[in-house]
Order: structure tokens, then C-alpha cells, then sequence
């Protein structure tokens, strides 16, 4: 098999189960409209989508079309149990009852026939799941526990097949990357489930703003994540033994109509069907493997200066009136357990004076990105790989990358602290098995964990940090005894923030997701949420002592405005806060990292009882709102209760998920 379809096969795998999810809801306005070909405000049209699957069928072999009988066979005959075992990870959150149940079960039945009858350009078995009242009960229950107004056919066109959805970004994905890593994804099977996840996750994150899908908006207040629907995924080709083999026909047809191509990693998807890389430099990435020398087990980046300036000017060249650039420097792969990489104090001035906010660092996967503006001497990082004893002798949490050893001199002085934080990217290993949302960035200080959190990106996680030591990811399973009433809208929130080190247990296994939130627990909430810490923030309230546990978290809350103390001097850290409140405080911290995120003043109106918010707060909590970090309930804000535990739990979640 050529690369393409290879390629095909392993990124297109989720086109067909995708389309069986009957977790997803339609109306049935939307599959009237389908049907008879009525025009639709979509943003892909119906006729353009009929004529690409018609298109894609079109290049079915006949032995492909009977693999996509037997998918329609084999799922005809599925067992309610079976059904339930395979959708655990999306019906966990729709919540169904039995007879809901009943009627998925029957409706992926029918979704699943169509599979095949398409190929015989037969689409009368969609008139069946229209008129089916059980299926717009269905519909609209979800719809209702969703808390969106009406979900259409259009929807799940743009979903799937928008210039924002699925399948698009999946070939920017696979445009985007070169080919060590595309033969990687060849002979990695958790890369490619990786690719998937990343293409589901980019969509998934259309849920407000520019370029909105209404399926996303659902799936986000159902608290779906993109780890639930490629279990889904993944659960649908291993139970169900044809699923495989159709997809692959699909995938393959699909390849044969619209081939991947890429030039200079642009997405043409047109002509051809060749994968290239790039022929020219691209300004911002200065490859430097050749100026590497090794000697014995420690490897040296020999730079000549004027060439590194060379590389500025030709990185502002191409960003021309752009702030906030970064010059990577690609040392390739390294075969050493040190890697050292001097920046003179010529480079660091001349980055400062042209403009170079940032000078990043990468081999072997790993990355590390230096803003240099804070510096006025040379720089020189230092990276060491460690024993993975140095992590699994102190627990039995699983490793999923290697152990990492950073470290830093300022002028020739260790420096181990940084007023701007140091941007760590690493690749992870061994994630088979793994849940991703519980990988967590491990600290190893004095032979203990400290968890710092990170945002999973593909095959790497993400944190900075502003101090440097010996760090690790593990997956930070934590349990708490005391959760139950809570589970099924807090449950697998509090288990997150909890792993990414950003909430913490009361003690003895217990959580108190009822108990009330103080604005010292909430302002460490938050700073570590959203990887905030900075260990040189001051803050001078009087009843805030240097030595309290709370002291640096608040700290930074006050310098970056997030929350204000009660007057100049006291700043009340023991005091509960109000939801209203503790929405102000996300609105603040999330517009303190996307400045560019809007809101929406009619968001209010959404809740009944938005006249008792207090004046200084509703522009805070009409952001959360327009956001979705907070939802009410029954129509309700509720803004002057004090805020649980479980509360806080669930909008740190929201906000670290926020995009």
C-alpha cells in the first residue's frame, strides 16, 4: 500500500463511526430540508456535501461495497448491552434512560444500514429516521440537557465537512507535517489515534465566536471531550469486527477522490496525490544540526553569531510589522544525555533590538522556548535526560515521557528562577492505555512529585514554567471517597483539576465538593490552572503574610488583576466568594491570555434572575456566560451563592479547556 492510502487509512478511520454516533441529536426540519434539497444558511451545503459522498462511493471497488454491507449486517444484529459498552463514553454524559437508550440503539442501526444503501444512491432509509417520533424525542431530550436552541441536519454537515470541521482539519493536520513524522504516524498506531483525537479536539473547540458549530457548543455543555468520542471511536472499530475493513474502503475511495497533497505545508487536496516538504528555509526555523558537536555523552551547539542574526532579519522579514516573534533553533536529533546550547550576550541584544520576543531551543522532540527580552547577558541551557528510575522509584503513578533535567546560567550564574516563564514542551511516550486529560507536568523536588499540569497538544504536552528543576509526565490518577453526590455533573471535572495539580483533597481521600471556596483557595485554583505562577510577583496586603501557603498565588492574582483586594491594604484571603464573583475572577484570568475573546452583553438574558448580579460583576459574568465557563441552572445564575468546591472544580475545568 503507498503512503497516501496508508495515510488515508489511519486518519480517516473516524469518517464512518463518526457518522453511526447517534449521540450526536438532528431535527427533523433539518433532514426535511435534506431531503427535498432546500437551500440551508450552512456554512457547506447540502448539495455540496450529497455530491462529495456520492463522489467518494463512486470509487468503491465492489469488494469494498460488501465490506460496507457486512458493517450494515453485523451492526443490525447488536445487543443492547453491546451497544451500551461500546457508546459508555458518550452516553456516560447524555445521561439516558432506557427506553433513550433504546432508541439510540435502534437509530445507529438505521444510520449504519445507510452506510451501504448510499453506495446504491438509495436515500430513502433517512425518511425512515425522520418520521421516527421516538428518534425527535430523542433529539430533543439531548437538545434540552445540551442547553442549545435546536440542532439541525446543517449542524452535522458543518461538523463534519466545513471549511472549521473535521475532515478539514484532519488534511491540515496531515499538511502540516513532514515526513519522519507522517512515517511515524505510519507505524504508530497511537499516533494516529493521536491525529484523530487532535482533528476532533480543533473542531470541538468551535463553540463560540468566529466560525461557531452548534454540535460543538452541544458537546461541550454535555462535558463530552474529545478523549470520550475517540474512545468511541476506537471502541466502535475493535467491537464491532467489520467497522475496520469498511472504514479502510471508505478512507481509500475517499483518498482516491480528493488526493492529500502538500507543498511547502499547504493543503492543496486537488492534484497529484504526492506528499513533499518543504524545498526553501522557512524564516523563524534556523536548522543548526550540522554546528552540533558530540564528545562522550554530552552534545554542544556551536553557534557563529552573524548567522544567527541572519536568521532574525530574515524572520522579521517575513513578519513585517509583527510583534512577539520566536526563532527556533532545530538541532535535529542528538544522540547525547546532555545537550548544551550557548546564546551570546550579541544574540540576546540583538534579538531585543529586533524585535525577537523569543529563542527556542528543539531536538529530539523536545522543545524549549526562551523569552529572551529578560536577559542582558549570554545565555547558555543546559538539557539532561535521566534514569526513568528517577520517577518510578518514588511512584507507581505510570511514566509517559522521559525524565528531563533543565538548567540555566545568566551571564556564568546558575539562575533557577524567571520573571518570564520558560515555555517546556514534551514529547510523550508509552500513552498507550493512558487517559491524556489526567497528564500531568511532575516537578521531582526532594525525591517527591509536585504536579504543575500542562495542556496536552498531539503527541506532546505543554507548560511553562518559572523555575527550573527535573521534570517528568505521569498520569496523575486521583481518587476521592466523598464525590459520589457530585459525579454526575462534578465528577470527572474534579478529577482533572485534580490531577493537574491546580486542586487539591481536604485529606484522608476527601474532596468536600460541597463545602465553600475561599479567595485564597480560589486565587491558587486559578494561578495554577492556568499555569500563571510566577515566583517573583510581590504583593504588599496587610493580611496576606509573605509565608502563607497562598501568598504567591495571590500575588500574581493582584499583580495581573484577576482578583482586587477588599480596599489597597487587606485583601480578605479567608472570606468565601459568590459565584458572581468567582465568574469575574475566570473572566479576568481568561482575558488576561486572550485578550482578543468577546462578549456578548445579551448572554444575561439567558438567566432569570440577572438582575440581582451586583453592577461591578456583569461584565464579568456576562464573559463567562458568553463563553460558556458558566451555564446556571434551570434557567438560573444564582449569582450571590457562595461558590462549593464542586463549582470551582467544574469552571477550572471550563477554563482550562477554553480556546
Amino acid at each position: 500500500m503507498s503512503l497516501k492510502k496508508k495515510l488515508a487509512v489511519s486518519t480517516l478511520a473516524v469518517s464512518m463511526a463518526a457518522a453511526s454516533v447517534a449521540g450526536f441529536p438532528f431535527s427533523s426540519e433539518g433532514l426535511a430540508k435534506h431531503l427535498n434539497g432546500v437551500a440551508s444558511a450552512a456554512s457547506v451545503s447540502h448539495d455540496t456535501v450529497k455530491n462529495k459522498i456520492k463522489a467518494i462511493y463512486s470509487n468503491l471497488t465492489v469488494t469494498e461495497a460488501t465490506y460496507l454491507k457486512a458493517y450494515s449486517t453485523e451492526v443490525a444484529g447488536l445487543s443492547q448491552d453491546k451497544f451500551d459498552e461500546i457508546f459508555a463514553p458518550v452516553l456516560g454524559k447524555l445521561e439516558l434512560n432506557p427506553e433513550e437508550k433504546a432508541t439510540s440503539l435502534k437509530l445507529f442501526k438505521s444510520v449504519s444500514s445507510v452506510v451501504y444503501n448510499v453506495y446504491a444512491d438509495d436515500f430513502d432509509a433517512l425518511k425512515e429516521i425522520r418520521y421516527d417520533v421516538d428518534n425527535v424525542k430523542l433529539f430533543n431530550s439531548i437538545a434540552a440537557k445540551a442547553q442549545v436552541e435546536g440542532l439541525t441536519f446543517d449542524d452535522i454537515l458543518d461538523f463534519f465537512f466545513a471549511t472549521n470541521g473535521v475532515e478539514a482539519e484532519l488534511r491540515a493536520l496531515l499538511g502540516s507535517k513532514s515526513n519522519a513524522d507522517l512515517i511515524n504516524i505510519i507505524a504508530n498506531p497511537e499516533s494516529q489515534k493521536t491525529l484523530v483525537k487532535d482533528a476532533v479536539y480543533k473542531v470541538l473547540q468551535h463553540k463560540t465566536g468566529a466560525g461557531e458549530l452548534t454540535v460543538s457548543q452541544a458537546v461541550y455543555n454535555l462535558g463530552i471531550t474529545a478523549d470520550d468520542i475517540v474512545k468511541t471511536f476506537n471502541n466502535v472499530n475493535t467491537e464491532i469486527k467489520s467497522a475496520k475493513q469498511a472504514t479502510q474502503a471508505l478512507a481509500l475511495a475517499y483518498i482516491r477522490t480528493y488526493p492529500l497533497v502538500t507543498t511547502d505545508g499547504n493543503n492543496t487536496g486537488n492534484t497529484g496525490g504526492v506528499i513533499t516538504t518543504p524545498t526553501t528555509p522557512v524564516p523563524g526555523v534556523y536548522d543548526v544540526s550540522k554546528q552540533v558537536t558530540v564528545v562522550g555523552n554530552k552534545a554542544t551547539l556551536n553557534l557563529v553569531d552573524a548567522d544567527v542574526l541572519k536568521a532574525f532579519d530574515a524572520l522579521v522579514a517575513a513578519n513585517a510589522g509583527k510583534t512577539g516573534l520566536t526563532l527556533t533553533l532545530n538541532l535535529g536529533t542528538v544522540n547525547a544525555a546532555t545537550v548544551e546550547v550557548p546564546l551570546s550576550k550579541a544574540i540576546i541584544e540583538a534579538a531585543k533590538a529586533k524585535g525577537i520576543a523569543n529563542v527556542a531551543v528543539t531536538f529530539n522532540g523536545l522543545t524549549v522556548t526562551i523569552p529572551v527580552t529578560q536577559f542582558g547577558e549570554a545565555v547558555t541551557l543546559t538539557v539532561s535526560t535521566e534514569a526513568d528510575t528517577t520517577v518510578t522509584s518514588i511512584t507507581t503513578l505510570k511514566l509517559a515521557s522521559k525524565v528531563y533535567s533543565f538548567d540555566l546560567t545568566v551571564g556564568g550564574v546558575a539562575t533557577t528562577t524567571f520573571k518570564q516563564p520558560l515555555t517546556i514542551k514534551l514529547p510523550l511516550v508509552a500513552t498507550t492505555g493512558l487517559d491524556k486529560e489526567l497528564l500531568s507536568v511532575a516537578k521531582i523536588v526532594y525525591g517527591a512529585l509536585q504536579f504543575q499540569g500542562g495542556v496536552v497538544d498531539g503527541d506532546y504536552i505543554v507548560e511553562p514554567r518559572d523555575t527550573f528543576s527535573s521534570y517528568a509526565v505521569v498520569e496523575n490518577k486521583v481518587t476521592f471517597s466523598d464525590i459520589a453526590i457530585v459525579q454526575a455533573w462534578a465528577g470527572r471535572q474534579i478529577q482533572v483539576v485534580a490531577a493537574k495539580g491546580a486542586i487539591e483533597g481536604i485529606g484522608s481521600g476527601k474532596f468536600a465538593p460541597k463545602s465553600n471556596v475561599t479567595r485564597a483557595e480560589f486565587a491558587k485554583m486559578l494561578i495554577r490552572a492556568l499555569n500563571l505562577e510566577n515566583s517573583t510577583a510581590t504583593e504588599s496586603f496587610s493580611d496576606v503574610a509573605s509565608t502563607a501557603w497562598y501568598a504567591p498565588y495571590v500575588a500574581v492574582a493582584a499583580e495581573k488583576g484577576i482578583i482586587t483586594g477588599r480596599n489597597a491594604s487587606t485583601f480578605d484571603p479567608n472570606a468565601t466568594i459568590t459565584r458572581a464573583e468567582m465568574a469575574t475572577m475566570i473572566s479576568r484570568a481568561v482575558k488576561s491570555l486572550n485578550p482578543a475573546a468577546a462578549t456578548d452583553a445579551s448572554a444575561l438574558s439567558k438567566f432569570s434572575d440577572a438582575a440581582k448580579i451586583s453592577a461591578s460583576l456583569k461584565d464579568g459574568v456576562a464573559f463567562a456566560a458568553s463563553n460558556n465557563l458558566v451555564i446556571g441552572n434551570a434557567g438560573k445564575f444564582n449569582p450571590n451563592n457562595t461558590a462549593t468546591r464542586a463549582e470551582a472544580a467544574v469552571i477550572i475545568y471550563r477554563t482550562i479547556n477554553f480556546k
